[in-house]
């Protein structure tokens, strides 16, 4: 029991060790931040398609284009009363009631029958901006290619301007961070640093820790080597005074 508590308690501690690193709550940060700026982008690109748009009747959904049937399944509902594989979407009452008095022949036409009709016309097609095309026919749909060109320039566009105004921002910060260093050198010149000789080697990282661990064992050497001189003089002041 002891020891399933204490590899639970094992677990809990990394996993709290894990959320709590940055880099884990920086992406967290992004992702949100990331879907915020995707739903900016995503209205900025239906307003701008919208007044792209404005001439083109049914939008650029209705750009379509339905190719010629190959099989009687592609020609559409019922060809002969004119519904083919395409139509205008202010044809639809007409057709329905056209099918409606050729199905239901010598029957009367009630409105709920004719809405019957229209719901499995519609069923069978799809609206594309102002035109039905039938859902088993060959289509090309144009818009969705034009939308999708569109869409891509503007979030580029987007996210361009985005980045060189960061960097635009990002270069004044570090060029007035200079500048306010430069006063500060200016007003106390003994703090600037000695700038590098002409002609002589740039350190690297790899060179500086080198150093560094060279001064430690200077200074871990120098105490060892004084405390053997201290035990020498002890040893012969003590035999002096045995003698």
């Amino acid at each position: 029991m002891a020891k399933a508590k204490n590899k639970a308690t094992s677990l809990w501690k990394d996993f709290k060790a894990f959320v709590s690193r940055g880099n884990v709550l920086d992406m967290a940060t992004g992702v949100v931040i990331g879907g915020a700026f995707n739903a900016i982008v995503t209205a900025l690109v239906n307003i701008l398609l919208s007044v792209c748009t404005w001439g083109v009747p049914g939008g650029l959904t209705g750009l379509i284009t339905v190719l010629p049937a190959l099989t009687a399944s592609q020609a559409g509902m019922n060809p002969g009363l004119g519904l083919d594989q395409s139509f205008h979407k202010d044809d639809l009452q007409a057709l329905a009631e056209a099918l409606a008095n050729d199905t239901y022949a010598g029957q009367e036409i009630t409105p709920s029958v004719i809405e019957t009709v229209k719901a499995s016309i519609t069923g069978n097609y799809t609206l594309y901006g102002s035109e039905y095309a039938y859902n088993q026919a060959a289509v090309i749909n144009w818009g969705a290619f034009i939308n999708a060109i569109i869409s891509f320039i503007i979030i580029a566009l987007t996210l361009f301007v985005i980045v060189k105004v960061v960097a635009y921002l990002t270069n004044k910060s570090k060029q007035l961070e200079a500048k306010l260093q430069e006063q500060y050198y200016l007003a106390h010149p003994e703090e600037r640093p000695v700038p590098p000789a002409p002609g002589a080697p740039v350190l690297t990282e790899v060179d500086l820790l080198v150093q560094i661990r060279d001064e430690l064992k200077k200074n871990s050497v120098a105490p060892t080597a004084t405390t053997s001189e201290t035990a020498a003089e002890t040893s012969s002041e003590t035999t002096e005074e045995a003698k």
